[in-house]
């Protein structure tokens, strides 16, 4: 007989206690005497009689009597840390003090109820667990609940959760940093005993920061040690903050909105945060990835089970030089590559013939597509293809009919000189007029050209943030992303065929709350292969294969003129959702023809690239890869590149920990057999060519049964 599993979510209401129980992880909490929610256990299984047993029970006078990290910190009573709620009453009183008003519990969802003691607010700590990931997930919804006479309650600051670690006696801080054109570079760093602040002031996620991190006590490795990681499903300003205490207690709590943002709740009113999810790992950095992205394939992307095709841009060849013309004889020669997908990218529409007119004005340029942009598509559609577009729906350039038409449009102050980025500003999408506007826009752009694709670009961040005549004009911070998310959801439903691609001048805007409206994101405009296999290492901690597009261009690179080989440029665009955006006229018929044959062989292991477990792999002299393990272990895919050699440097045989030991594997090209002990332990020989720039793809295959050597 089976033995009864327990639920993944229970309350104790006589003691007060909550316990979520995941795969491999246990998260305990309890009421305090104060009615807030505190933390109690994150981590290895354990029962709820050894988490209590564990329990400390110190106490100080200068911390309180309860000195137990909060569920989600308030201002009052003894607490000094970062708040993740603050909230000002209209009689100027600052802080909620709790009522401890119930729990729900319902299949996977945990909800705990608060009420102010003595003004109309009202909050719920929600809490979600799946059977099949070790992510938690946490949100907060607020409510004002006074009568319609009652004062409006300013929340300055509402995060969606706060998250505590088990003392150690040191922590290590992993996260992704970088620029436009370097974006999500890990950055590992001994946690400082202060408050650390991860943040982005920009509007959107940031090329900057990304609203993940990782935390452990450093001696985490790829495959072993405790991780604790957590990832914001956010697309606007965000912030998350660290705190270390000298007595080694590590939190951190988080949300969205950066600091000086308040809104105003009015009665009757409900604000939900975003996700906040968190997750435990005891199997290192690498065991931390896997489970994040099975969780995004099975949890957080639409379609999860569709291939990514291989797409075709037109950017790198063409810049805003398109024609009609020229796009054909490209979408020939990409089709006869093995292309699946073909993106017109900017250029197409308005006065666009540079970045400095035409954003906001989305016709097709009569000049450039006298005929419209139909018989474009309709040619891209026989020649086997799906027809995408290039589009920036947030952001207009003020030479524009669009700017013309409603100035009032833009995000403005109007006492403040307006700063211009890229020629463009950006359109407030929290109104509604603007809203409704972009829906109608772009709906009719995919039904009128049988658009298949939309490439949803967005290159310019918040400056002189305001919305005049507003009530509470920082509101623009939380109303333009959550519109942009609902337009998506619109589009999405009205052409249940159509896929999009999230961009932001590269990754800019690369986060959960987006994931779950796209198929794919843009990870860089850097396109240079060797750049790429750092930027794709970070994305990868947290991001899956399949939401990553990597493209093979030109050699030299149109951005850093670094010379490589097209075999290299492939290998490395392939770990992820290939695409191509060279300029194909002048690629010579060997070149072409190397093309459609690494084309073909993506396609044959694309399936495991996008739906399989993928295994970094490290080793000396700038010497890196991925290995993807079909589930059922029936199939491997090995990605190697080695930029650059030091003579008299040959890499070590490299250990493949995706494997089963008990297992006997083939190599496709040699026909050599392997046992799973041996790779796991001693590894496989990657036989990579001589010189820089070197690559590999390596197939195996399981054959239980076959004498292995």
């Amino acid at each position: 007989m089976d033995t009864p599993q327990p639920a993944p979510v229970s309350f104790d209401a006589e003691g007060g206690e909550a316990l979520l129980r995941t795969p491999n992880s246990v998260y305990a909490l309890r009421i305090g005497t104060d009615g807030s929610p505190r933390h109690g256990y994150w981590g290895t299984p354990l029962d709820l009689a050894e988490i209590l047993e564990s329990r400390s029970s110190a106490e100080n006078s200068f911390e309180g009597s309860d000195p137990t990290p909060d569920e989600l910190a308030i201002e009052t009573g003894s607490r000094f840390g970062v708040a993740g709620l603050r909230v000002r009453f209209a009689d100027g009183v600052r802080g909620a003090q709790w009522r401890f008003a119930g729990a729900e519990v319902e299949g996977g969802v945990l909800r705990l109820r608060m009420v102010d003691r003595v003004y109309p607010l009202a909050l719920e700590l929600v809490y979600r667990v799946r059977p099949d990931s070790d992510v938690i997930e946490r949100w907060v919804e607020v409510s004002h609940t006074g009568g319609a006479d009652e004062p409006a309650i300013v929340v300055e600051r509402c995060d969606s959760g706060a998250w505590t670690l088990p003392k150690r006696s040191d922590y290590r801080l992993s996260h992704l940093v970088g620029g436009w054109a370097a974006e999500t570079q890990v950055q590992r760093d001994r946690l400082a005993v202060a408050e650390t602040v991860l943040t982005s002031r920009r509007g959107l996620t940031s090329h900057q920061a990304n609203p993940w991190l990782a935390l452990d006590a450093g001696d985490a490795t790829e495959d072993s040690g405790e991780v604790w990681s957590a990832a914001l499903a956010w697309s606007g300003s965000w912030r998350i903050a660290v705190n270390r205490d000298p007595g080694g207690q590590v939190t951190f709590s988080g949300g969205f909105g950066h600091e000086a943002l308040s809104f105003r709740l009015t009665p009757g009113e409900r604000m939900r945060t975003p996700v906040f999810a968190g997750l435990y790992s005891p199997d290192g950095f690498g065991g931390a990835s896997r489970a994040w992205h099975e969780y995004i394939r099975t949890h957080v992307l639409p379609h999860p089970e569709e291939d990514r095709p291989v797409l075709y841009n037109s950017w790198e060849a063409t810049g805003f030089d398109v024609d009609e013309a020229g796009q054909l004889e490209l979408a020939r020669l990409a089709a006869q590559s093995g292309v699946e997908l073909f993106v017109l990218d900017d250029g197409w529409f308005g006065a666009r013939r540079d970045d400095r007119a035409g954003l906001g004005d989305w016709t097709p340029r009569a000049e450039a597509f006298p005929r419209g942009l139909r018989p474009l598509a309709d040619e891209v559609h026989r020649l086997g293809m799906r027809f995408g577009l290039w589009v920036e729906p947030e952001m207009v350039n003020p030479d524009s009919d669009l700017y013309r038409a409603h100035p009032e449009w833009v995000v403005h102050a109007p006492t403040r000189k307006a700063t211009e980025l890229r020629n463009q500003q950006m359109l407030n999408v929290g109104r509604p007029d603007v809203a409704e506007w972009m829906h109608a826009t772009l709906d009719r752009l995919v039904r009128e050209n049988a658009v298949d694709f939309l490439k949803w670009d967005a290159n310019r961040m918040v400056t002189e943030a305001a919305w005049p005549g507003h009530p509470d004009p920082d509101r623009l911070w939380i109303d333009h992303v959550r519109n942009v998310y609902e337009i998506i959801d619109r589009l999405r439903a009205d052409h249940p065929g159509l896929r999009i691609e999230g961009c932001c001048g590269g990754g800019g805007r690369v986060d959960l709350g987006m994931l779950a409206r796209v198929d794919q994101v843009w990870t860089s405009d850097n396109t240079d292969a060797t750049d790429r296999i750092g930027i794709q290492a970070g994305f990868g901690q947290v991001y899956p294969a399949a939401a990553m597009v990597a493209w093979v261009t030109d050699s030299p690179n149109p951005l850093t003129s670094r010379e490589v080989p097209l075999r290299f440029r492939f290998h490395v665009a392939m770990a992820g959702a290939l695409g191509i955006g060279g300029k194909l006229t002048e690629w010579s018929e060997k070149e072409l023809a190397e093309a459609a044959e690494l084309v073909a062989e993506y396609k044959e292991i694309r399936p495991l690239v996008q739906r399989g477990i993928a295994y970094r792999l490290q080793g000396p002299d700038a010497m890196s890869g991925v290995h993807y393990a079909a589930p059922d272990d029936s199939e491997h895919v090995i990605l190697v590149w080695r930029p650059t050699i030091r003579f008299g440097h040959w890499p070590p045989p490299t250990r493949l920990m995706g494997l089963r030991e008990d297992a006997t594997y083939q190599e496709a090209s040699s026909g050599a057999t392997y046992s799973g002990r041996l790779l796991r332990e001693r590894g496989l020989e990657l036989g990579l060519p001589a010189g820089d720039y070197a690559s590999r793809l390596i197939r195996l295959r399981r054959v239980d049964g076959v004498e292995s050597r």
